[in-house]
């Protein structure tokens, strides 16, 4: 990565005025997976479980969205309500955020060698990244606790016990289907993670280069939340997700044998 960043074209190339984000922006990006929720609670609720697995998969992914954002506090709003965006997504989708924010940002700091915990998935082959899922957010959390600092480790003890009394409210204090079937749902997309979100973007990447895959078709992008100009994030991980694709044209112009064979 650090030799694609010493090209003097990456080097001069205008980003910071994308880092910005307008108020209409900030409030799309914190409704953004609530919809989905909603509506795959209610499919649930009538019994409608062909409507609401479709809807709680895009729910996962806007969530994954939101809280990717998040970890790079790249969402618009303060450091605190940024950590309660977190906090509340831990518990809606079953994984401590702030781990995973550790994990993820050392992910970055060390992408694709050894201290790489993250990417391990994307070192295997397809079907092997998809049999480790289970296992996947087990390492996260052992490593994200272990790499974290006093303020983060508190973050990640108030978010295991509030997920750890959520299960125990759904499961044994209250008798509501619908909540059980999110808890399910939701449980089977945490151990789809290190195939959709690791392996589909860094599989055949060395961290030099290339260092990620990225996405060129408009269309697979806007179904995608634009969740996989990956390429981009890990260059400029300060621009939100809304102003990837104006990052990537900026790219493509500037330097594009910088993402040529990255593209899928």
């Amino acid at each position: 990565m650090q030799e694609l960043l010493r090209d003097p074209r990456l080097r001069e190339l205008e980003w910071h005025d994308l880092v910005a984000v307008s108020r209409a922006e900030v409030n799309v990006e914190l409704l953004l997976s609530a919809p989905w929720l909603i509506g795959s609670v209610s499919a649930a609720y009538i019994g409608m479980y062909w409507l609401a697995l479709p809807l709680s998969f895009v729910f996962f992914l806007t969530g994954l969205r939101q809280v990717h954002n998040a970890h790079h506090y790249a969402l618009g709003v303060s450091r605190g309500s940024t950590e309660l965006v977190m906090f509340v997504l831990s518990v809606l989708m079953l994984s401590s955020m702030h781990a995973i924010q550790v994990t993820h940002l050392h992910h970055h700091r060390h992408c694709m060698d050894d201290e790489d915990v993250e990417a391990e998935s994307a070192r295997m082959p397809a079907a092997a990244a998809i049999l480790f899922g289970p296992l996947f957010p087990i390492k996260l959390h052992c490593a994200g606790f272990r790499l974290a600092g006093r303020r983060h480790r508190i973050w990640i003890w108030a978010e295991r016990t509030a997920i750890i009394g959520s299960i125990w409210a759904v499961y044994f204090a209250l008798d509501i289907g619908c909540l059980r079937y999110h808890l399910a749902a939701i449980g089977v997309g945490q151990c789809l993670t290190a195939f959709f979100a690791v392996w589909t973007v860094h599989h055949g990447c060395d961290g030099r280069t290339p260092i990620a895959r990225t996405l060129r078709n408009r269309l697979k992008s806007v179904i995608a939340f634009d969740m996989f100009y990956h390429v981009e994030h890990h260059l400029f991980p300060k621009v939100p997700t809304c102003h990837l694709a104006a990052l990537a044209e900026r790219l493509d112009r500037t330097a594009p044998e910088a993402v040529h064979m990255q593209v899928y």
